[in-house]
């Protein structure tokens, strides 16, 4: 399996500081989760039912025709590209590792690139794979680009796969609206935006033809009862929205201005991180892990993605730790020959 962000058990035993002691910004989820009522004996009793809310919740928030639930955007990565004959597949890169992964697995012919690359050798592609915005060089784009796109591909049979897991502080972006076209198909998450990674739980939004083979080929029941349960009140939580996406752009800059202040300018981020290329990537990883916090550190391109602090001891501490690695650094170079 490939390597992602909040192995903190891990880290903690690497370098020998307990896990409740850290600062984990490896991951990019809200810190700040909306808040989970108590749920009810019923839902982890019973088996879940498809007519308990879910689907109206998530299209009245999404704006999508046609929706399926699945076990988060992973278990859509994994399957769809199963659901096609070999093909030519673009994905954006640096990106979610996981969707060349997934495509390669399937026997399709996979080649990475830039996202101005894609667009414009779109004829070489049956299928082009975006992150919206992308994880981690934070890469936005604008919808009639992407209904461009996807007519070009769609006039031929092919894809435009849209993974918008981070996309929720700036929904006026997505084209979950437009998802109902043959051929475009767009992943939505629940954990990211709503801190809730742990329930497994997202959303494909796709023509129905589509959403039925890939239902078929998930089986029945992806979503637990309890996910569901929370997943409903969530998604029409109004209020709370609107409120966590001021936040989120604000935090967002917020930690755009501290890393910029020691040093660290951004390459590309968003709402939810900030990255980092820097050919000291790992040097940094280091430093902060020996103070108790972690980062996602990437080795093509050397780089570093900074999750949001929550609490405001969590900011201070994030920002002394990196006045301390600035100055251990500058000592560092000024002791060299």
């Amino acid at each position: 399996m490939l390597e992602h962000g909040g192995r903190l058990l891990r880290a903690a035993q690497r370098y020998g500081i307990a896990a409740q002691d850290w600062l984990d910004l490896s991951t990019g989820i809200n810190p700040s989760a909306w808040p989970v009522p108590e749920i009810p004996a019923r839902a982890w009793h019973r088996l879940p039912e498809d007519d308990d809310g879910l689907i109206e919740a998530a299209r009245a928030c999404y704006g999508a025709e046609h929706l399926l639930p699945v076990a988060g955007s992973q278990a859509a990565i994994q399957v769809l590209p199963q659901l096609r004959a070999r093909s030519r597949v673009g994905v954006l890169a640096p990106g979610y590792a996981e969707h060349a992964h997934a495509w390669r697995r399937a026997g399709h012919a996979v080649e990475t690139a830039p996202a101005a690359e894609l667009f414009a050798r779109a004829e070489a592609f049956d299928v082009i794979v975006l992150i919206h915005p992308n994880n981690p060089g934070g890469d936005a784009f604008e919808r009639e680009a992407l209904i461009a796109l996807h007519s070009e591909l769609a006039a031929r049979g092919g894809w435009l796969l849209i993974d918008e897991a981070f996309i929720d502080a700036t929904p006026e972006r997505s084209v979950c609206a437009d998802s109902a076209r043959a051929g475009l198909i767009v992943l939505r998450s629940v954990g990211k935006f709503f801190g809730l990674a742990g329930a497994r739980a997202g959303f494909v939004c796709a023509a129905p033809d589509l959403l039925e083979a890939l239902r078929e080929r998930l089986g029945p029941w992806t979503l637990t009862g309890p996910a569901r349960y929370v997943m409903r009140q969530a998604l029409a939580d109004r209020d709370w929205q609107a409120a966590m996406r001021r936040r989120l752009l604000a935090q967002g800059a917020r930690l755009a201005a501290m890393l910029s202040a020691h040093g660290l300018v951004p390459s590309g981020g968003s709402a939810f991180f900030q990255w980092r290329r820097d050919p000291r990537a790992l040097q940094w990883h280091q430093a902060l892990a020996q103070r108790g916090i972690l980062t996602r550190w990437f080795e093509q391109p050397a780089s570093l993605r900074f999750g949001l602090p929550g609490a405001e001891h969590e900011w201070q501490r994030l920002d002394q730790a990196l006045a301390q690695v600035v100055q251990a650094f500058n000592d560092a170079d000024r002791s060299e020959p």
